[in-house]
């Protein structure tokens, strides 16, 4: 559907849905709040299931390395003093450098933003007196999102014609990279023959 410059088009109608799905479980579950679960389904949700199942992979692994930090900064937050900011602003930077790190070794640089995210929503807004079991039921929250998005790619697809222009629109995006590519291969060529002589 489309109105003058704005539209209503599938993957936007899958994210309102996604969002609307974890809000219901939520309540129906008493989950408490589904931030980080909507977040996930919307973050997830891509154009068609195999890109969704993709970044889905990635984000719960990225979502993983997260919650385990986590739960580590909240380990060394109870041994340590829980009213310093001392441990907030030694260890954080540093879980972040090594979530980044954790991330590039399993070669999951999409997952990266998200296990920081995961991370700093985790560590950041953790009610007073909650435990490392809330850690543990937010990096859940996460699959459940992710859930929701890959289940509602895999329940509603986009019609033929609409894949098939994707296909069409990603064939002339990839031509025009090999053309680009040629270019480059021709100029380099080029050089070499000129240094040569």
């Amino acid at each position: 559907m489309q109105i003058g410059r704005f539209r209503l088009g599938m993957r936007t109608f899958k994210s309102a849905l996604s969002v609307f799905i974890c809000l219901a479980i939520f309540h129906l579950f008493h989950r408490g709040e589904p931030l980080i679960a909507a977040l996930s389904a919307v973050f997830s949700l891509r154009q068609d299931l195999t890109t969704t199942f993709s970044f889905g992979k990635s984000r719960i692994l990225g979502n993983s390395i997260g919650g385990a930090a986590a739960i580590l900064y909240l380990v060394l937050q109870r041994q340590f003093s829980q009213d310093s900011p001392l441990i907030e602003l030694t260890v954080l930077p540093i879980l972040v450098a090594v979530v980044i790190i954790v991330s590039d070794g399993f070669d999951n640089n999409a997952g990266i933003i998200s296990a920081i995210a995961t991370m700093l929503l985790i560590t950041l807004s953790i009610p007073a007196g909650e435990t490392v079991l809330y850690a543990f039921h937010r990096v859940l929250d996460t699959f459940i999102g992710t859930l929701v998005a890959i289940t509602l790619n895999f329940i509603i697809r986009p019609p033929e014609p609409t894949l098939v222009q994707e296909i069409q629109e990603d064939l002339v995006t990839l031509q025009q990279k090999e053309a680009d590519l040629q270019q480059e291969l021709h100029l380099i060529q080029e050089k070499i023959k000129e240094q040569q002589k």
